[in-house]
């Protein structure tokens, strides 16, 4: 028995979802400000103990590796925005795709163990300088909105020919 075309046109085509691939991009910019203070307290305690930067470095690592692999959102400082802070702020403009905030958070996985092993090791200077990388990063995501390993995400996607839209604006239920 062949369908009706009104009952074809009828069915809702299902809407974009965070928990559907996208996420409030003000979520990553808060994690963004956390890590910025983060990093700076690292790198604070680099000069006074090396040891105490190395384990604050690693606690920040565990939160990137929560981030990279099972999503932005399950991290410590997702689900502080998720629960605490986005039921105030209402719903997002727009929303963003999750896989570049995952590969960012990889990125940020490779600095927090490379700082790690740099201070937990002795080697302050490649503790240093990784925290300090990190830092820059975070705090241009935080106070600019600009994820640096999201745009490298996005350049690997055009120049494999696979573009991947950076924004999208969410239905209204």
């Amino acid at each position: 028995m062949p369908s009706s075309p009104v009952s074809e046109s009828a069915t809702p085509t299902p809407s974009p979802r965070p928990d559907a691939g996208l996420l409030d991009p003000r979520g990553p910019r808060f994690a963004a400000w956390v890590t910025t203070v983060v990093f700076v307290v690292v790198l604070v305690l680099a000069f006074v103990s090396p040891l105490a930067a190395a384990i604050v470095a690693g606690v920040q690592t565990v939160v990137f590796a929560i981030g990279a692999f099972a999503g932005p959102k399950h991290g410590p400082y997702g689900l502080v925005y998720r629960y605490a802070i986005a039921p105030r702020r209402g719903r997002p403009s727009e929303l963003e795709p999750v896989a570049p905030v995952r590969f960012a958070q990889a990125v940020g996985l490779v600095f927090g163990v490379l700082a790690t092993v740099g201070f937990g090791t002795g080697v302050v200077a490649l503790g240093v300088i990784a925290a300090a990388l990190a830092l820059v990063a975070a705090f241009l995501n935080a106070a600019f909105g600009l994820c640096l390993g999201c745009e490298v995400y996005l350049l690997y996607r055009r120049a494999t020919h696979r573009p991947l839209a950076a924004r999208v604006h969410p239905s209204t239920p």
